[in-house]
């Protein structure tokens, strides 16, 4: 049967660790058709890669398993934890929720307070830094949640939720401070230091 060359051996583990890089930052299931394009790869060799992926995690031909696994739903893949563990997980979870807020987060919630609904690549540009694990932290917080999709680009949309106004003791974000007009450019952001006091207040 005619078809694509398979890829050489040092061709192949690039994939894997490719397509590693971006199942590691993805918050929903994408499809092969959406890494292949990420990577550049041919949609068999990615399907493959991707097989290959799971099956090392899971064990097979020698390895290590892996705490996490490589699941395929709904037309699309994503990195899971084990269910076997989701005790553990849990845990870290409700024990995490008495923890003081860090810097991070704290700059995090207030781009989502005053920009909201806002994506998290947005959230990134605005901080400069990669944002995703201070997004999971606060939505497993039920500080942040999801709020739909970008209607341009599907990208998840995230919003504050009313746990926030509780735990802020406010009635409505409009009593947060006031934007500031003099930050060069950050006049849509605001005064990030003014939010962080009032979030520090709150004991989050």
């Amino acid at each position: 049967m005619s078809g694509a060359p398979a890829p050489e051996p040092g061709e192949e583990a690039s994939l894997r660790e490719q397509l590693e890089a971006v199942l590691m930052v993805v918050d929903e299931p994408v499809t092969v058709a959406q890494l292949a394009e990420a990577t550049g790869g041919d949609h068999a060799a990615v399907a493959a890669g991707l097989r290959g992926l799971a099956g090392d995690y899971d064990g097979q031909a020698g390895t290590l398993r892996r705490g996490f696994e490589l699941r395929e739903l709904a037309g699309g893949w994503r990195i899971y934890s084990r269910p076997a563990h989701a005790d553990v997980v849990e845990r870290f979870v409700v024990e995490g929720q008495t923890a003081r807020l860090t810097q991070a987060a704290l700059e995090t919630l207030a781009v989502v307070a005053y920009l909201q609904p806002v994506t998290r690549s947005r959230v990134a540009g605005i901080r400069g830094v990669n944002s995703d694990s201070v997004m999971r932290t606060l939505v497993s917080r039920g500080l942040v949640a999801e709020s739909g999709t970008d209607p341009h680009t599907g990208a998840v949309l995230y919003e504050t939720t009313g746990h926030l106004l509780e735990t802020l003791g406010i009635g409505s974000l409009q009593e947060l401070p006031k934007l500031s007009a003099h930050l060069p450019g950050l006049s849509e952001l605001g005064d990030l230091a003014s939010t962080d006091e009032a979030f520090r207040a709150s004991g989050l």
